[in-house]
């Protein structure tokens, strides 16, 4: 090949991979990538202890990612959030040596085009179930729920007003909720409200989800998330409620505090109580832990 030729090729080559690696860092710069890794942890442990107690050690891990895109008119939207942890007694008593304390698979997304200012037609789904089985302490041989049972899909058309990344309120008349149930023994009990022998239940309804996330201090930030569902054929006085609170308190770029709340409301899942009482409870759950955090964002 002669010289002049050879500047020619090199002179594309070069160019082409400018071109493509300008594209790529445009399509880069359309999104926001943020996660947070943590291991949480305590450990107890007596002796001659007068007030009493029972050695233990236990472990949370969670991790929580979020991939945000936009560009022009186009807004999407994607978190997910996982967590497992367990307690594991040490002492020689009989009983139960190790039970689940967390166990959370929740996958969101929305896809919205812009209205007018702030106002976007959106598009979203959900997805939610556990990880590992769940048992009715002290009774760890009856299985109380497992993965995909159940497990919860929903799907919505509607409306989203967005403040950034910071603060959103969707709303939609056309939700649909699927309920599954894929283990054989719950389905037959009829949990979670499918019918004796089935493993899907379908509902219609309405939606709407808030989100309010925001650093309130420099090493201080909170999540927020409310969902509530009502199902037009159902009782739709009855609306399901799902929220979640979490503040991270941040020591340093690797150490972290952690307090979380929960709180569940279905009317379909009956749970019999301390007193006998069998029937739709609200749910609550408390988690504060002190560990490890490994926190990853782009610019």
């Amino acid at each position: 090949m002669r010289p002049k030729n050879t500047y020619f090729l090199s002179f594309f080559l070069f160019a082409g991979t400018v071109i493509f690696a300008q594209e790529k860092a445009d399509s880069l710069k359309s999104w926001k990538l943020k996660s947070l890794y943590s291991l949480n942890g305590t450990q107890s442990s007596f002796v001659n202890w007068n007030a009493g107690g029972r050695n233990n050690i236990s472990m949370i891990g969670s991790i929580g990612a979020s991939a945000y895109y936009t560009k022009n008119n186009i807004k999407w939207t994607n978190d997910a959030s996982l967590a497992l942890g367990g307690i594991k007694y040490l002492d020689n008593i009989s009983g139960v040596g190790l039970q689940k304390t967390d166990d959370r698979l929740d996958l969101a997304s929305t896809f919205g085009m812009l209205l007018s200012k702030d106002f976007f037609l959106t598009i979203a789904a959900g997805f939610k179930t556990q990880m590992v089985n769940g048992f009715s302490y002290p009774n760890d041989s009856v299985v109380v729920s497992t993965f995909m049972a159940p497990g919860y899909l929903n799907l919505a058309l509607g409306t989203d007003l967005r403040k950034g990344d910071q603060f959103s309120i969707f709303f939609s008349s056309i939700a649909f909720k699927s309920t599954f149930v894929l283990d054989d023994s719950l389905s037959a009990a009829g949990a979670f409200g499918v019918e004796k022998g089935a493993r899907y239940r379908q509902e219609y309804g309405a939606f709407l989800k808030m989100k309010w996330n925001r650093n309130l201090a420099k090493n201080i930030e909170m999540k927020s998330k409310l969902e509530l569902f009502s199902n037009y054929l159902h009782n739709p006085q009855n609306i399901d409620v799902n929220a979640e609170l979490l503040f991270v308190f941040r020591v340093n770029s690797l150490f972290s505090a952690t307090a979380q709340w929960n709180l569940i409301y279905d009317d379909d899942i009956k749970i019999r109580d301390i007193y006998g009482g069998f029937g739709p409870r609200t749910q609550f759950k408390s988690v504060l832990g002190i560990g490890i955090s490994y926190k990853l964002e782009n610019n």
